[in-house]
C-alpha cells in the first residue's frame, strides 16, 4: 500500500507554523517571511503538495502585462504588440507598472495577479527574484519575458532582439562614413542588452583596426537626461568624438540637446545613431539614424508564447531573438574636415 500523504495540519506541525501560514504559501499570498516560505515550500515539495492549474481549469481570459514604467513610447510599442496578440485570442490585457513601495517593493502586482486569477504574465524589462518566481510557480501562473534584464532560468521563455548585431551595424555605418573617433553611450551595465550593444560596437571597431579609448564608452540609463549628461562629458574630452552611438533613441535625443547647447550641429559636427526606432525618431530634427528593434513584434511573440503555455503547450525554443535593422536617416554623415 502507498504511504498516506500527510495533511496540511501535519505539514504545519513539521514546519512549526500555523495551518493558516501553510495555506498562505499554498495560495501564493505574499505576507510570509522569505525564510519561512522557503522552509514550507521544501516540505510541500517533499510531500508533493503544489498548487497548480489543473488541465481542465477554466481560463479567466486575462493576462497581465507588467512594466517597470509606462512613461515612454518604447513601452507603448510593446503594449500594442501584446494587445494585438491578445485580441486575436479573445483575451483581455491588464497593464501595470512595478512600484517600489517602501513596505512592499515590487510586490503589489503579484497581489493583483493572485486576486484576479490571471491566466499568465508578460514581464517587460523585469528581473524575477527567486521569491517572485517561487510565488508565481506556486500560483501555477506561466510567465514570459520581453527583453530580459539579466540571466533567466531556462524555465522562463524570453523574447529579445539581436543587440550585438545592432551595435555592430550602427558602428560599421559610422566607420563607412569615415569616422575614426566613435563613442558609445550604452544603458546600465547590469543589463544584457547594454553589454551586447557595447560588444557589437567594440567588434566593429576592432575589425576596422580602430582602438577604443576607455573614456569613449559611457553608460547611461536609457533616458534623455542620461544621454544629455554623457554627451557633455564626451565633448569635454581633449579629443572628443566625431560620432556617437547611443544605446537608445531617448539617449540620442539627450545627445542632440547637449550638442545643440554646445553650438554643435548634427551631423555636420557630430553624427548620432540611436537604437529602437521609436515613432518620434523619424520626426527628430534632423531625423535620427537608428537601429530598429521590432518592439511590437516582440510583444506579440511573448504574448503568443504565453497563451500557448496557458493552453498547456511547452514553449520551444525558450529564447528567441528577433532581427534588428539599421535605418539610415539624416543624423549621420562624414566627419568634419
Amino acid at each position: 500500500m502507498s504511504r498516506r500523504r500527510p495533511t496540511l495540519a501535519e505539514v504545519a506541525r513539521q514546519a512549526g507554523v500555523s495551518v493558516s501560514t501553510i495555506s498562505k504559501v499554498v495560495n501564493g499570498h505574499l505576507d510570509v517571511a522569505a525564510e519561512t516560505r522557503r522552509h514550507i515550500e521544501q516540505l510541500l515539495e517533499q510531500h508533493q503538495y503544489r498548487q497548480r492549474r489543473s488541465p481542465g481549469r477554466q481560463a479567466v481570459g486575462l493576462i497581465d502585462l507588467v512594466f517597470h514604467d509606462l512613461d515612454n513610447s518604447w513601452a507603448m510599442q510593446i503594449l500594442a504588440g501584446v494587445e494585438q496578440a491578445a485580441h486575436e485570442h479573445g483575451v483581455g490585457v491588464v497593464v501595470s507598472a512595478v512600484r517600489n513601495d517602501n513596505d512592499r517593493p515590487g510586490r503589489r502586482w503579484l497581489d493583483n495577479v493572485r486576486a484576479r486569477g490571471t491566466d499568465g504574465v508578460v514581464l517587460v524589462l523585469s528581473e524575477l527574484s527567486p521569491e517572485q518566481r517561487s510565488q508565481l510557480k506556486a500560483l501555477g501562473v506561466p510567465v514570459a519575458v520581453v527583453d530580459p534584464v539579466g540571466d533567466l532560468s531556462h524555465e522562463v521563455p524570453a523574447v529579445g532582439t539581436t543587440n550585438w548585431a545592432g551595435g555592430l551595424a550602427a558602428t560599421q555605418h559610422l566607420i563607412e562614413l569615415g569616422h575614426t573617433r566613435i563613442a558609445t553611450i550604452s544603458g546600465p551595465t547590469h543589463m544584457l542588452c547594454s553589454r551586447a550593444r557595447v560588444d557589437g560596437y567594440r567588434s566593429a571597431l576592432d575589425a576596422a583596426g580602430l582602438t577604443v579609448p576607455d573614456e569613449y564608452i559611457g553608460y547611461g540609463d536609457f533616458t534623455i537626461p542620461g544621454g544629455h549628461a554623457e554627451t557633455h562629458r564626451l565633448m569635454e574630452l581633449p579629443e572628443p568624438p566625431t560620432a556617437i552611438f547611443a544605446g537608445s533613441d531617448m539617449m540620442a535625443r539627450g545627445a542632440y540637446e547637449a550638442l545643440f547647447e554646445r553650438g554643435l550641429r548634427v551631423p555636420q559636427d557630430v553624427s548620432v545613431v540611436g537604437f529602437d526606432d521609436l515613432p518620434e525618431a523619424a520626426w527628430a530634427a534632423p531625423p535620427l539614424t537608428t537601429v530598429r528593434q521590432p518592439l511590437s513584434e516582440m510583444g506579440q511573440m511573448a504574448a503568443r508564447t504565453l497563451l500557448r503555455m496557458v493552453a498547456g503547450e511547452k514553449p520551444h525554443p525558450r529564447r528567441v531573438e528577433l532581427a534588428t535593422e539599421l535605418v539610415k536617416r539624416a543624423s549621420t554623415g562624414p566627419p568634419p574636415s
